[in-house]
């Protein structure tokens, strides 16, 4: 081997595609050595559930980013594919790495890999250390009083809460010192990660600017104009309270710490804003909460959390799930936030849990088909957070909301949408109906109907189901499973 002095720190990104407040890559510099910064995009392990289109779309961009980001500042970005455990190894092995330094993950299959590569490493020699990066409190810090996972979100978030401060964001290191030996490395379109014919992402690159850059905009923004008013505006899709942060803190594009800070600058300057920030804090809560209950729990995209659903009489009805996924159900809170979605890989949290609810409860649609649906098309698709709210609005979930609660689309849409501007922008043909039918379209007059150009049936489709008879066919399928208890 070479002298110590000259061996690399070898630095494994994952999901923290960010120069700021990134502990393993502030340890690597503090520490003096060269810095090789691998990313493996890991499509290999059997247990890692492979990321779906949109993400797939987002990472490729989030990767150009940090790539140009990262070579401004002295270093350089090596790409490879395959098990990441075989990766890094092999890797670790080419470069001579004195030490290898990651951030921690937490879902079972990541700590795994993790875990058996760090018991290689270090049988090989060489220094191993993680990080706490992604969370702001990591799952065995976080337990009941006698010592157990939390199942209930608010006794959770009081728990975290009631803990020390969050620890301030690092700084951005002003210059890398790259090995000098570049690594050789995969082109970034070798990953595949675009989609190619049909180009289907224009939507997407018309909403987001992925990257730390991207991350720091958003947040300005949300601090600017949304954080003043999110406790109510956080339900109204046809407002702008919404941070939009949420898949630039999947790929690790900007910390929870950094948001947190940020958040709690603004209420020190203006302390009316305090109710505000701890509605917004509590929703950086429930991500923590989902990881955690992954954590402990293990798989949520495929299990029932409460295992009495396992008797749950779901119903196979491929035109309905065809409906919902184009949004032609006829509902149209439902149809907008389903378009949506298709349109910007993204949809409004109050509409996320409306549409889930939807297929759920009206059409008997195992949560699990909706779960995958979602996964394939949102650029925020989180393995632990997508299937814990899922699950959540399911009723199969940890502190899941009541099954009998099934959310009327009608009167969801009047109550969030009062003056139908979210359903116009997502389903024009519906915008010249007034906004005291425009979420109950069949309910409009011939007169209003004609006025507003719309031919129920051929521009815009009926109902596909009833509300009362689909609230009624539910509960008698979940009494039949309360029976199995």
């Amino acid at each position: 081997m070479t002298p110590n002095h000259d061996r690399p720190t070898l630095v494994w990104l994952r999901d923290d595609l960010r120069i700021a407040d990134n502990p393993a890559l502030a340890a690597a510099v503090a520490g003096g050595r060269e810095i090789v910064a691998l990313f493996v995009l890991d499509d290999l392990s059997p247990d890692l559930r492979p990321i779906g289109a949109a993400s797939r779309w987002w990472l490729h961009r989030s990767l150009a980013a940090f790539a140009r980001r990262f070579e401004a500042i002295g270093g350089r970005l090596c790409l490879r594919r395959g098990a990441a455990g075989e990766i890094v190894a092999a890797v670790a092995a080419e470069v001579d790495a004195a030490e290898v330094l990651w951030n921690r993950r937490y879902l079972p299959a990541a700590v795994a890999i993790d875990r058996d590569l760090k018991h290689r490493l270090r049988a090989e020699g060489r220094r191993v250390e993680s990080f706490r990066a992604g969370l702001l409190h990591e799952p065995p810090t976080v337990t009941t009083a006698g010592g157990n996972a939390f199942r209930v979100f608010t006794p959770f978030w009081r728990a975290c809460r009631a803990t020390a401060p969050f620890r301030a964001p690092l700084p951005a290191p002003p210059a890398i010192r790259a090995a000098r030996r570049p690594l050789p490395s995969l082109g970034l379109d070798e990953l595949g990660l675009l989609p190619r014919t049909p180009y289907w992402a224009a939507g997407l690159d018309e909403t987001w600017t992925p990257g730390e850059a991207g991350a720091a905009v958003r947040l300005a923004r949300f601090l600017d104009h949304g954080l003043a008013g999110y406790a109510e505006g956080r339900d109204r899709p046809d407002r702008d309270h919404t941070s939009q942060l949420s898949p630039h803190l999947r790929f690790g594009e900007i910390s929870p710490f950094t948001i947190a800070a940020a958040v709690a600058a603004r209420v020190e300057a203006d302390p009316s804003l305090g109710p505000d920030a701890e509605k917004f804090l509590a929703e950086l809560g429930w991500r923590e909460f989902a990881h955690h209950l992954t954590f402990h729990f293990g798989d949520l995209a495929t299990r029932n959390f409460q295992p009495r659903f396992d008797a749950f009489p779901w119903v196979d009805d491929d035109r309905f799930v065809a409906a919902w996924r184009r949004g032609l159900t006829g509902y149209p809170i439902v149809d907008a936030g389903m378009r949506q979605l298709w349109a910007t890989g993204t949809m409004h949290n109050r509409v996320r849990m409306v549409v889930a609810s939807f297929l759920t409860k009206h059409g008997l649609i195992d949560w699990r088909d909706g779960e995958r649906w979602f996964f394939d098309t949102l650029v925020d698709a989180c393995p632990a957070v997508n299937p814990a709210s899922w699950q959540w609005v399911a009723g199969s979930g940890a502190d899941a909301a009541p099954y009998f609660r099934i959310f009327n689309p009608v009167s969801q849409g009047t109550k969030f949408d009062p003056a139908g501007d979210y359903v116009r922008r997502w389903v024009p043909e519906l915008a010249r109906l007034p906004a005291s039918v425009i979420h109950a379209p069949w309910t409009a007059s011939r007169a209003t109907l004609e006025a507003a150009g719309l031919v129920l049936g051929r521009d815009y489709p009926a109902p596909i189901v009833d509300h009362t008879r689909a609230r009624d066919r539910a509960l008698t399928a979940f009494a039949a499973t309360s029976a199995h208890r």
